[in-house]
């Protein structure tokens, strides 16, 4: 919409500005006239426009949101620092005092290896080392160089009673890790198909129908559950009322023919059935309360993707007849004036999407709200265009001052 709205501008500001839409007038062509052809090409791009966030935005969401979600949920790049222990390799804790430049050469390394679950029982020290990565990145092999390793053996119950030691010395040892948990792993895609962005307008009108469905069981049942499980007792007390009366007790002093202790039975268990049927009801409310939050938030992609195009065809209408009227072309006028114009429309609009996802506002009324309040403004400006108005010149306007004035000093002398 504001690339329609500045080009729009530019163009009719510089016809203006070179007198050639003066040219064109003089031999007979009026403004709408003028005008037909770029209103041709203002409508295949709101088509196209719609076809994009129908068709290739939901696409283009879909795709970003699995390649996030596997992003987020890959490993980082192997990141050794100085002097801290790295526990992203599993089952591991890595600490080198120096790392050279390259990260290559390593010194004075402490590797703990924790695979098997019984804390560090087993922990090799080198006085260097050399870190290695193959070309396929799946493992990481790390070589040591003049070290010592400890191992706890408690393989056996006699030796858990025991607790041996194994100590090895060494001049070089190889010590490779496996690197899967790092790669990223494609995620089905049809995970996010029912995100709102994700979905075209017939999808999109067939998920608000469903979730409206949804919604109308789901208040049938707390309807039903309400009365069969919280006012049944009050039924029944009812029908105990009817049995009284034919037996000619005075069902209204019911209550009071109970003894105390009964009274304070009956209190307690009519409060508990009270508290539940409430938190029961509170319950209900909000879960339908978030429901309706997810029903409004698909109601508004579905209006949001036909209001792009519209707000291209107004902005059109705007810029052109702004263009002819203020008479300047290049990118400095025109620019101020596209982005005060663009400014106040995208205002209404984040204002109205807004209203919208709250509820302030029904969605047809909130997304519309825009396109709604700046057609009365094209027209207008349109209808000004085509009569040559002088809408933007001060002279005009002082003119029209100077004879407001005029006759009233003239009656006052």
């Amino acid at each position: 919409p504001l690339a329609i709205l500045l080009s729009s501008l530019m163009t009719f500001g510089n016809f203006a500005e070179n007198y050639e839409l003066a040219a064109m007038k003089s031999a007979g062509l009026s403004l709408q006239r003028i005008m037909r052809p770029l209103t041709i090409i203002s409508i295949v791009i709101s088509l196209t426009a719609f076809y994009f966030s129908n068709t290739i935005l939901p696409w283009a969401n879909l795709k970003m949101q699995s390649m996030l979600f596997d992003i987020s949920h890959s490993k980082p790049a192997i990141n050794i620092k100085e002097g801290i222990f790295y526990n992203g390799i599993n089952g591991y804790s890595i600490r080198v005092a120096k790392k050279s430049k390259d990260g290559k050469i390593l010194k004075d390394v402490m590797i703990y290896d924790q695979r098997s679950m019984q804390g560090n029982n087993k922990v090799a020290f080198a006085d260097s080392g050399k870190m290695e990565m193959p070309s396929n990145k799946s493992v990481l092999v790390i070589t040591l160089y003049n070290g010592y390793s400890y191992e706890d053996m408690l393989n056996t119950d006699q030796q858990t009673r025991t607790r041996p030691l194994l100590r090895n010395k060494f001049k070089e040892q190889v010590i490779r890790f496996d690197l899967s948990d790092f790669k990223m792993n494609k995620t089905d895609e049809s995970l996010f198909k029912t995100n709102y962005q994700m979905l075209n307008i017939p999808q999109l009108s067939e998920a608000i129908d469903s979730m409206k469905a949804k919604a109308s069981k789901r208040g049938l049942e707390t309807a039903s559950q309400l009365t069969n499980n919280y006012f049944a007792r009050s039924i029944q007390y009812l029908k105990a009322g009817d049995s009284l009366k034919k037996e000619k007790i005075n069902s209204s002093n019911l209550y009071e023919s109970y003894p105390v202790a009964e009274k304070n039975k009956i209190f307690e268990t009519a409060i508990n059935t009270a508290r539940s049927a409430k938190t029961y009801i509170q319950t209900s409310a909000e879960e339908n309360e978030i429901n309706r939050q997810t029903e409004r938030r698909f109601e508004v992609e579905l209006h949001k993707k036909f209001t792009l195009s519209i707000a291209c065809m107004i902005l059109f209408f705007i810029g052109a007849p702004l263009g002819a009227i203020i008479r300047k072309g290049g990118l400095g006028m025109p620019v101020v004036v596209s982005v005060l114009f663009f400014i106040v429309f995208y205002i209404i609009s984040i204002m109205g999407e807004k209203l919208s996802k709250e509820g302030s506002l029904p969605t047809q009324v909130g997304m519309w709200i825009a396109p709604v309040v700046l057609l009365p403004m094209g027209i207008f400006l349109t209808y000004k265009a085509s009569r040559d108005s002088n809408l933007f010149d001060s002279a005009t306007y002082f003119i029209q001052l100077k004879k407001f004035i005029s006759p009233k000093i003239t009656t006052s002398g």
